[in-house]
């Protein structure tokens, strides 16, 4: 066989097996409703969000493969208690993070980095993504 029809064939194979392996994750991203825990940070540059909103109160940054923008979180614990807008994503925000906005750079570096429980009502912009709470 010459050596461009097995990089083709290899190419092929890849693309495949991407394809095959994208639409289960796609699945279970789509189906992540309910409690989860996640370890937050917090920021306080303002500016333009991933979604085209200005940085404010309520504002979270995710991972998108996790938190897709226009999730709605509820944190369930602690004095950050209360519903946030996922409309960020930040390169640093990776898997089960969150990182909130608080507008006092002092306030936003004395949160640190803490273990928090929160529930997600709606899972991205898609209003058929509502959990069964």
């Amino acid at each position: 066989m010459p050596l461009s029809r097995l990089i083709g064939a290899i190419a092929l194979i890849g693309a495949v097996a991407a394809a095959s392996s994208a639409e289960p994750q796609a699945e279970r991203v789509k189906k992540r409703t309910g409690d989860a825990i996640v370890k937050a940070t917090a920021y306080c540059q303002g500016g333009t969000t991933r979604s085209g909103t200005r940085a404010r109160p309520g504002i979270v940054a995710a991972d998108p493969a996790f938190f897709p923008v226009g999730t709605i979180l509820r944190i369930l614990d602690g004095p950050w208690s209360g519903i946030y807008t996922v409309m960020d994503t930040g390169a640093e925000v990776k898997g089960r993070e969150i990182d909130i906005f608080i507008p006092d750079c002092a306030r936003a570096k004395r949160f640190g980095r803490r273990t928090l429980h929160v529930r997600i009502l709606r899972h991205g912009w898609d209003p058929q993504a509502i959990s069964d709470f």
